[in-house]
């Protein structure tokens, strides 16, 4: 992989948004999940992407490189995730998963330097079903309870063995996966409970979404857990933003892009060589046999 250097921004409120910069072309924003952070989310797939893009890899607030602030708030996720699309200075495809993909369409309503948005798997919770919510909250009690009493290894099982399938919780663990992301666990605590006391305007409202006017792709696993969630999230947006699209992966769930690295990169390298071309010629053909996406 090409040397690294880093790239730094200051959010709305003062603080300072870092992440790593490396390989060549089209600046390539990749935004980590409410667990993870700049310096490990993506680590599996820039192999596949540095050749083709500037990889921009980038923390919020309290994580990785970036500076920490008590605000955790949903609009201060997206401040920071703009700002630093913003500082990059040349348009930019944004990239998110799970919990980012609400700040990566934040930014890309808000900000004129986002050219297009691909969201694996985001997460909206307001349409989550009742007792798949009642389910997450048991979850994140049960992670916070761990936590406080530092067992933060167990943390990060319970969370996925919510959020995943058994085949795709061996095959983390069998990555040396839970210790890394392990000491997440208290950031993403942190940001679950004030956003779940947050009540004001989101980014996933059907206003908001409506201003999006660049192109969105919604990425999904057609093997993830929590399928009809991810289904009534990707209702959601392609239902609001006028420009989107929802592409399948066969066998692949929520951890693709730890898992499948390549089928995830193939997927964006794909829809944002598309978004590049001039607007009456950017509807994708259908894909050839084999391919490993299915594109409804």
């Amino acid at each position: 992989m090409s040397e690294t250097r880093i790239h730094r921004a200051v959010s709305g409120d003062g603080t300072e948004i870092a992440g790593r910069v490396m390989g060549a072309g089209p600046a390539l924003v990749l935004v980590h999940g409410a667990i993870g952070d700049g310096e490990n989310a993506w680590e599996a797939m820039l192999p596949h992407l540095v050749d083709r893009f500037t990889c921009y890899v980038p923390s919020t607030r309290g994580r990785g490189l970036s500076a920490d602030h008590p605000d955790h708030s949903p609009p201060r996720l997206e401040d920071d995730v703009t700002a630093f699309v913003d500082s990059i200075g040349e348009p930019a495809y944004v990239v998110g998963w799970s919990g980012s993909g609400a700040w990566v369409l934040g930014a890309a309503a808000r900000s004129d330097a986002v050219a297009a948005v691909a969201a694996y798997e985001p997460t909206v919770i307001p349409v989550m079903a009742e007792g798949d919510l009642a389910e997450a909250m048991g979850a994140m009690a049960e992670i916070g309870a761990a936590a406080a009493d530092d067992r933060l290894v167990d943390a990060i099982r319970t969370f996925t063995s919510w959020i995943c399938t058994e085949r795709e919780v061996a095959a983390l663990a069998r990555t040396g996966f839970e210790d890394v992301w392990a000491r997440q666990v208290p950031a993403m605590l942190r940001l679950v409970q004030q956003d779940g006391a947050y009540d004001g305007p989101r980014a996933t409202d059907p206003e908001a979404l409506a201003r999006v006017a660049v192109p969105v792709l919604v990425l999904a696993g057609e093997q993830t857990r929590l399928r009809p969630f991810f289904s009534a999230v990707a209702d959601l947006i392609t239902g609001h933003v006028a420009d989107s699209q929802v592409w399948r992966l066969p066998g692949a769930g929520h951890f693709a892009p730890v898992l499948e690295p390549e089928s995830v990169s193939d997927e964006l390298i794909t829809f944002f060589e598309s978004a590049r071309q001039p607007e009456a010629g950017r509807a994708l053909t259908p894909p050839p046999a084999g391919t490993p996406a299915s594109r409804p």
